[in-house]
């Protein structure tokens, strides 16, 4: 009489076991990976319904939630982006949402990036919330900045100019006095000359000693990345600049006034940055292109002179002129 009742039992628990495998333990239900956005203050409950209603889970959000009652743990669930991979199952899943780390999206801005392009990118990109706030240019420091689903543009903002003046405060504290600047501002708009005239960090320190050298003795910069940056806000010309453009007399064209431009023509980094408190001790005063991606550098206007037929010879050899 007992046998038929244990073989029964045997059954019963077989079949329980069977079942908290395939709800629990088994692979889930999606044929590829997949991300979740989970919301700040989410719980189990709706956190059950929400991988039920996407498909994540096998069962319903009911039969999830009783299992993970049961079986898992009773931490709280994280907010943010998550990806699922792909055959995770059921408590795994769980364990993800509790214990794993939020996926987290990069947005890069490169040296040099005007704040026109800054704008555009963070405008563009859809995992961002919120309205975009202006971003002045020269305030935000380049790097790769990470983020989460749902961030807002502002913050993000933010952060990115929160980066720009404790890097700025750092080495402005630091500077020399080789390089007549009265203010932090007026460091960055002269870095942001300095990024856009040279893409070798090797220059970097002689290009700011040859401005810091004018600056000094009240001779206009000339520097054709003033003259551009009313005309593009800051993004590649395309072409040769235009004599109207060189006479153009407004606050950014260094050929017409003295001094500094009214304000940064980009976001440098911080190489450039660096170089300005801590220009190359030069007497150049005049740089031109060399041909090789680099600038031939003179201290007269003759041997400058002798540079820009060299570079107009190479220029006419390649079909440039």
């Amino acid at each position: 009489m007992r046998r038929p009742f244990l073989t029964a039992a045997a059954g019963f628990v077989l079949a329980a076991l069977v079942l908290i495998y395939l709800f629990w333990w088994a692979p889930g239900p999606k044929p590829g990976p997949h991300d979740i956005v989970v919301k700040e203050g989410t719980t189990l409950g709706a956190v059950s319904r929400q991988l039920a209603k996407e498909g994540a889970i096998p069962g319903t959000a009911r039969t999830y939630y009783a299992m993970a009652r049961l079986f898992g743990s009773k931490d709280p669930i994280q907010a943010g982006e998550f990806e699922i991979p792909k055959g995770m199952g059921g408590a795994s899943i769980l364990d993800l949402l509790q214990h794993g780390k939020p996926l987290l999206r990069l947005i890069t801005v490169t040296e040099g990036m005007p704040s026109v392009v800054v704008e555009e990118k963070l405008a563009s990109t859809p995992y961002l919330a919120g309205p975009l706030p202006g971003v002045p240019e020269g305030s935000v420091l380049p790097d790769s900045y990470g983020y989460q689903r749902g961030d807002t543009r502002a913050a993000l903002v933010k952060r990115m100019q929160a980066a720009m003046t404790k890097a700025l405060a750092q080495l402005w504290a630091k500077r020399s006095t080789d390089c007549p600047l009265a203010t932090p501002e007026q460091a960055i708009i002269l870095a942001s000359i300095v990024e856009k005239e040279t893409a070798k960090s090797s220059e970097r320190a002689m290009v700011a000693g040859v401005y810091c050298n004018r600056l000094r003795i009240g001779m206009k910069l000339d520097a054709d990345p003033t003259v551009i940056y009313p005309v593009t806000k800051g993004k590649p010309l395309g072409r040769r600049i235009l004599k109207s453009e060189l006479d153009a007399d407004n606050p950014y064209n260094t050929y017409r006034r003295a001094g500094l431009p009214a304000g940064p023509i980009a976001n440098p980094g911080k190489a450039s940055i660096e170089a300005v408190p801590h220009p190359a001790k030069t007497k150049a005063l005049y740089f031109v292109a060399d041909g090789t991606g680099g600038h031939a550098f003179a201290d007269t206007l003759a041997e400058q002179n002798a540079n820009v037929a060299k570079w107009y010879a190479i220029r006419r050899q390649r079909g440039q002129m």
